[in-house]
């Protein structure tokens, strides 16, 4: 026996860091290739805040899916992309420089964008560094040095705008004027996808109308009087008795005396208000409907800044929910109302400004999407999902889908609209130049003269839906239109990770563009987590107060501690995690098992020839299944299982039974063994080392690292996972031998006997004959014979 190769007597996280700096800066994980690779397709975070637990969960996993494909030998690419595109980033200039971007000219509304940028920490490479993850540099996108891929950066939204491009000269890009969701707060049209709904309280007002034709007053109940002056219509349902007298009859609205026709309709509800609705030209996404179904010209009240326009009459120039208290008083003033109910409404807000949505008609560029549903529905039926059922998520949403999808959006900081009109007849040009990044509003037409003869353009001022730019993250990594040789051998992406939040918006719409551009299914797999979620169920918010920066989780316990967390909780693709912290200190003991059960076997040297007892065999056949069952498991995404089976073999099967079986013929000191067999054991216990460090590695390569470069001197992550080995016949089942240990050591603590004392005459079952020897010096039994049953004598 000799000193232990490794020479600390315990795992310590100060260990990390100059793992983690170490990769970093030799670029260990980059590679050029133009082979076949697994490739993820990372989702990235935006720039402007700190990575929060949730993201410091899932992408450690995600790196858990790299590395263990690496040691399968494959070529991975794993990518680091930094979103640094859309409203958060104008949200965040406008409140640091406390001004309003829609208000400047646009240059220098987009420097000021430019700027906050610039100020904004790379917190979140510093983290994602820290939390091990073995990202495939910026370098494989560009040949330029960098850690990540900006989504602001030329390269990435000069390949948008070619998509745009393919698709507007294939027509399935097309300016229409219809009414659209609207965010006041945003100014900008928004894709129904972007809109969530909330239970807000209202007020329901009963307004008296008067019949034209019979002088009487009906009842008509509305959340939104300030749109009275929008109303088209006003319906009742064909088998509501009080009404069926009023068809083809007319009402005058309130305030206003403008007359509108009565009609029977079954979007009416009978046991609703009064029974009788008002049908505005934008209330909501019924009376949309409606407006189209009956052909009635829709008169719009509302402006683009979300004040009232003239069709409002005297509500002009107010805000909606001023206008809605003004008209109401109003009404009441004229003795026109019965009474208002408190009531909570369902009310469709912006999920990013958190501001109601209002229906306005403008005119914006469409995507074609209603023509491709069933195209879609077919790839997504190639793709495997983990979990299957979050599947459903996304057939549910395309369920929904009833109209093209608006891609245009009134902002600044985004990728442009690579589009010219001519100002004399209309017509649109787009570029024909690939890859050149387009600026509309302040470059050159690349088109000189117009067919009509003119030469005078206008450039496109609005930018693309941010959704736009990233459904196409798959692309830019296959190097879709850049780089022909490779993405001839990676026509799609291996794995989509994201969260089950955005499947309608980030999935679907990728699935849609990518088809629409390749005719493929982008993806193979695609990997849906829920969330991580506080000890009281809550999910992680800065309102509640209950954030978490993983930073300071990595500086308490250590970033290895943390990792085994993420895959000790559960299937994050099958439940939300509750962060314990309590659970992630207690972690530490599985380290400090494996680091103690490292360093120990550390000191045992594999000399000359060996053979292998029964002993041996029984713990390596245990060892397959524990191989076979991890990576069958992993090929899955599932390390949860595998982590639960490992540290149940390091606590359990290895180090509470196996080693104590063994430990006297490894050492043996006394020379009762044949060096043939000492070195069976010596060999085993280095095999079974060696093997769960790289079965282990995946989840905790910083740990496996530092044991096993001072074990072999060698990079574990470099090597080739573990593979089944030869088949191991034995007499007797793990649960067989455990227990036969467990029962003797048992009785020896009944008879109040220390594991060292001996025993005299032991009768064991016939089948554990083979182990023999190993029993009798493990549990110093005297005499030890074999029989049908377990005798103590």
């Amino acid at each position: 026996m000799a000193e232990p190769k490794i020479k600390e007597t315990k795992w310590d996280k100060s260990f990390e860091d100059p793992i983690t700096f170490k990769w970093r800066e030799n670029e260990v994980y980059d590679l050029d290739t133009k082979d076949t690779c697994y490739i993820i397709d990372t989702p990235p975070p935006y720039i402007n805040a700190p990575i929060h637990i949730g993201h410091a969960t899932t992408y450690v996993l995600q790196d858990m899916f790299a590395r263990f494909h690496r040691m399968l030998g494959e070529k991975v690419i794993f990518p680091l992309g930094l979103d640094r595109n859309g409203l958060p980033i104008e949200v965040a200039a406008e409140k640091k420089f406390k001004v309003r971007l829609h208000t400047l000219p646009r240059e220098e509304a987009v420097a000021y964008c430019e700027k906050i940028l610039e100020m904004t920490s790379l917190e979140s490479t510093k983290s994602f560094e820290r939390l091990g993850c073995s990202f495939t540099s910026w370098k494989f996108h560009t040949g330029k040095p960098g850690e990540a891929y900006m989504t602001d950066n030329p390269a990435y939204r000069s390949l948008t705008q070619d998509t745009f491009i393919e698709l507007w000269n294939r027509g399935l890009i097309y300016f229409d004027k219809r009414i659209n969701n609207y965010s006041p707060g945003l100014r900008t049209t928004i894709a129904d996808s972007e809109i969530e709904y909330e239970n807000l309280p209202s007020k329901f007002v009963h307004v008296k109308w008067k019949v034209k034709e019979t002088d009487e007053e009906v009842i008509i109940a509305t959340t939104r009087p300030e749109l009275i002056a929008s109303c088209g219509m006003v319906i009742f349902n064909p088998e509501d008795d009080r009404y069926k007298h009023l068809e083809g009859k007319h009402v005058i609205l309130p305030l206003y005396g403008k007359e509108v026709l009565l009609k029977a309709h079954t979007d009416a509800k009978i046991d609703k208000g009064s029974g009788l609705v008002m049908m505005c030209s934008a209330g909501d996404y019924t009376d949309i409907r409606f407006f189209r179904e009956q052909e009635i010209n829709p008169v719009i009240s509302i402006n683009e800044d979300g004040c009232m326009n003239s069709n409002a009459g005297f509500l002009e120039g107010l805000p909606v929910k001023k206008a809605r208290e003004e008209i109401t008083n109003k009404l009441e003033e004229a003795g026109l109302v019965v009474k208002v109910e408190n009531v909570i409404h369902r009310t469709p807000v912006c999920e990013r400004s958190k501001v109601p949505v209002e229906f306005i008609e403008m005119e914006e560029l469409y995507l074609k999407q209603k023509d491709f549903l069933d195209d879609v529905r077919k790839v997504a039926e190639k793709i495997s999902f983990y979990d299957p059922k979050s599947k459903k998520i996304l057939d549910d949403w395309m369920d929904m889908v009833n109209i093209d999808w608006p891609i245009s959006r009134r902002r600044f900081y985004a990728t442009e609209i690579p589009l010219w009109h001519c100002k004399k007849c209309g017509a649109k040009v787009v570029p024909s130049e690939k890859g050149k990044y387009w600026q509309p509003w302040k470059d050159a037409c690349p088109v000189e003269k117009c067919s009509c003869g003119a030469s005078d353009w206008e450039g496109e001022t609005r930018v693309l839906d941010t959704w736009f730019d990233s459904s196409i993250s798959p692309l830019f990594n296959i190097k879709y239109l850049r780089d022909e040789e490779f993405y001839k051998n990676n026509k799609v992406c291996t794995l989509r990770p994201q969260g089950k939040e955005i499947v309608r918006t980030w999935l679907y719409y990728t699935l849609l563009r990518c088809y629409q551009l390749t005719g493929e299914a982008i993806f193979k797999d695609a990997w849906i987590h829920y969330h991580v979620i506080d000890e009281n169920g809550r999910k992680f918010s800065k309102s509640l107060g209950n954030g978490i920066d993983p930073q300071k989780i990595i500086d308490e316990f250590g970033t290895e501690s943390f990792r085994l967390w993420c895959v000790s909780e559960g299937n994050i693709h099958e439940i939300d995690l509750r962060c314990s912290m309590d659970r992630i200190k207690g972690l530490s003991k599985s380290l400090n098992k494996l680091w103690n059960v490292s360093r120990f076997i550390s000191s045992f040297v594999e000399e000359g020839e060996f053979k292998l007892n029964e002993t041996d065999k029984w713990v390596l056949k245990e060892l397959n299944r524990i191989i076979e069952l991890t990576k069958t498991a992993y090929l899955g995404y599932d390390f949860h299982n595998p982590a639960k089976e490992i540290r149940h073999f390091i606590w359990e099967t290895f180090s509470s039974h196996y080693l104590e079986l063994v430990k006297t013929r490894a050492y043996n000191e006394e020379g009762k063994f044949s060096s043939e067999d000492s070195q069976g054991a010596i060999h085993t216990l280095n095999l079974v080392l060696e093997t769960v460090l790289k079965l282990w590695c995946p989840v905790l390569p910083i740990m496996t690292t530092k044991i096993y470069e001072e074990l072999h001197g060698k990079d574990i992550c470099s090597e080739k996972f573990p593979s089944v080995m030869e088949d191991f016949s034995v007499s007797v089942s793990r649960e067989d031998l455990m227990e036969l240990n467990s029962l003797i050591w048992k009785f020896k603590q009944d008879k109040g006997l220390s594991l060292k004392d001996s025993l005299g005459r032991v009768v064991v079952p016939e089948k554990f004959k083979e182990f023999g020897t190993d029993l009798k010096i493990a549990h110093k039994i005297e005499e030890l014979e074999f029989g049908t049953d377990l005798k103590f004598e």
